[in-house]
């Protein structure tokens, strides 16, 4: 959800911010722009609505050079989409400018007041605002630009991460965050700033993650220097990025999504990998081992998350409370943070996050922190905000996922949470050793069954073909699956904008049965299982009313082909890790349908990847 990038050093800044907004596009955006200090100290804005591509156009043969700058992609919160609401902003001179990610909450009562003293603004934004105050202080106070901009921070309530920059001092860039984020790259004499490291990784591997209320002076040919809001002096702490430039690329697919479908295999042996020995029936889970003593006594877990990580969440809901037979609650984090909820010093929290920079699973992970719970991490960006939040946790190294619609980034989180739940439940005794052992081996074997489901592509393409033109679809799922149908209908409204529902599939006969007709198209997982003989049955209802089926069955299947328009066949898994399997092809039939239907798979329109305000 937004992003920023910035440069100072000796290189011409320009290439480089716009190349980083373009790795930045996956975060959703609606606006771009972009700003340099010339040699001869003249401040080019350039912004314009649209994508950065359009910004490339507008900028054409114009003055873009200069040796430090900034550049901003803007998903709209304050004011419509346009090229005057487009970052960056300036002051009221003209100066300074600014951009920033997130949202200014009390920024009404600070224009109001900046107006009453003389302040005119151009956009409908808070973003200007904050821009204005600066300058005010700035002036009004005689003090440099960094100071500046702590004194306004401290009169702002809402989130933000920010980068300024005054033409009358080309030699420095001013950064700073709360809630939203944001990461410095130290190069030999030059720095890079940017959302999230996929802009810098090209240049530089040492990065510093700032922590929120701390603003970084980034200033040429000096040491990076960082105070926080309590005017206090921060050591920076560099660390090592563990990308690699080849993740963030489309390496040949078409899109980001179709590649992170087909690196599941991988991704989900990555997440295993160092924590499952199937043959020696150990599972080791390193971030969590300090905190084993608080699961084990734990009467009650509450998982917290939003989207396709919500989904997770119900998935280990499932397996928490069948094999460490504790009860478990999930909850929408946005709900959660406003319900007053009931939390004891005895519950587990675990937060789920693929980006660990959601806004309102934060907010909820402090409301639970304040109450004296222990919160446990699962996200997949190393040194993310979630990751600092809580307690402990462990990453899913699914690696960088670029396609706002999330595929790798599911089933590895639903990994990660099957080995927190299987160590759990062995070490408290509530699983027999057998059933351990086999749910090991079943879990080994997971990549090499998506490598398999993975083979199917042209069957489901083709299905895609004859569906694309629905308005509706609905999911069903029994169990395990009931998450996965939810999951299905998610991913095909992100991307193709087809409307679509999750239900349980018992639920059909409670009301969704009065949709069925024959322009209605119910994908239905049907593996084997306990309750297998029930979803046939509710095929059966849905034929009867001329529905069209399209099942996802095990190989050889042959009950559901019978009643089924179309199936497709994924190997046979244990019930509890269905959802690693099932959840592929659902993933590939989206995909399919949307870029039959001509949308932009990688980038779907209003959404965005890291949702950094509520």
């Amino acid at each position: 959800m937004c992003g920023i990038v910035g440069y100072i050093g000796e290189r011409q800044a320009y290439p480089i911010l716009i190349k980083g907004l373009h790795r930045l596009e996956y975060r959703g955006y609606d606006s771009a722009g972009v700003a340099m200090i010339a040699a001869n100290k003249n401040l080019n804005v350039f912004k314009c609505k649209g994508k950065v591509s359009d910004l490339e156009k507008f900028t054409e043969g114009k003055d873009k050079s200069g040796n430090i700058g900034i550049g901003h992609t803007r998903w709209a919160t304050h004011g419509e989409p346009n090229d005057v609401n487009a970052h960056p902003h300036y002051s009221q001179s003209g100066d300074i400018v600014l951009l920033h990610n997130g949202i200014i909450e009390n920024y009404a009562s600070i224009k109001e007041n900046l107006e009453k003293r003389g302040h005119t603004f151009r956009s409908q934004t808070d973003t200007e605002v904050l821009v204005h105050l600066i300058e005010e202080i700035k002036e009004k106070d005689n003090i440099k630009l960094s100071y500046a901009v702590i004194a306004a921070l401290k009169q702002v309530v809402g989130a933000y991460a920010i980068l300024v920059m005054d033409k009358n001092n080309p030699n420095e860039l001013v950064a700073a965050k709360k809630g939203s984020p944001l990461v410095i790259g130290v190069g030999e004499e030059e720095f890079f700033v940017a959302s999230d490291a996929s802009p810098i990784i090209e240049y530089t591997k040492n990065v510093v993650y700032l922590d929120d209320e701390q603003v970084a002076i980034i200033k040429r040919n000096e040491e990076l220097k960082i105070r926080n809001l309590k005017d206090k002096d921060v050591t920076p702490y560099v660390q090592e990025l563990e990308m690699e430039l080849e993740a963030i690329e489309k390496g040949g697919y078409e899109h980001f999504m179709l590649k992170e479908i087909y690196e599941q295999p991988r991704s989900i042996r990555d997440s295993m990998r160092g924590r499952l020995n199937a043959d020696k029936a150990i599972v080791q889970l390193g971030g969590i081992v300090d905190y084993e003593p608080k699961f084990l006594k734990a009467k009650r877990i509450i998982i917290i998350a939003c989207g396709t990580s919500w989904h997770a969440g119900l998935v280990a809901e499932y397996l928490f409370e069948e094999y460490a037979r504790i009860p478990v609650e999930v909850e929408y984090a946005s709900e959660f943070r406003y319900r007053n909820p009931v939390i004891y010093e005895d519950d587990i929290v675990i937060a789920i996050s693929q980006s660990g920079e959601t806004a309102d699973t934060l907010a909820a992970i402090e409301l639970a922190k304040s109450k004296g719970a222990t919160i446990i991490g699962v996200c997949n960006v190393v040194g993310s905000s979630i990751a600092r939040a809580t307690h402990a946790g462990s990453y899913t190294h699914a690696g960088p996922e670029i396609g706002v619609a999330s595929t790798k980034a599911f089933t590895a989180q639903v990994t990660v949470l099957t080995l927190m739940a299987l160590h759990i439940a062995y070490k408290k005794g509530t699983i027999i050793e057998s059933r351990y052992r086999q749910l090991l081996y079943e879990l080994d074997a997971i990549p090499e069954k998506v490598e398999r489901v993975l083979k199917l592509n042209d069957k489901i393409k083709h299905i895609a073909e004859i569906h694309k033109d629905a308005r509706n679809f609905l999911y069903l799922g029994r169990g395990y699956s009931f998450p996965v149908a939810l999951e299905g209908a998610l991913k095909l409204k992100e991307i193709s904008y087809i409307h679509a529902e999750g239900y349980p599939a018992a639920e059909m006969k409670h009301g969704p049965i009065a949709l069925i007709d024959e322009e209605m198209p119910v994908v239905v997982i049907a593996t084997k299982g306990p309750n297998y003989e029930k979803v046939v049955s509710t095929i059966q209802e849905i034929k009867a009313r001329k529905g069209k089926i399209i099942a996802v069955v095990n190989e050889g299947d042959k009950e559901v082909k019978k009643t089924a328009d179309y199936v497709i066949e994924i190997p046979e898994t244990d019930e509890s890790l269905v959802p690693l399997v099932s959840v592929v092809p659902l993933q590939l039939l989206s995909y399919h349908i949307a870029v039959m239907r001509g949308c932009n798979v990688d980038q779907p329109r209003n959404l965005a990847k890291s949702v950094t305000v509520e």
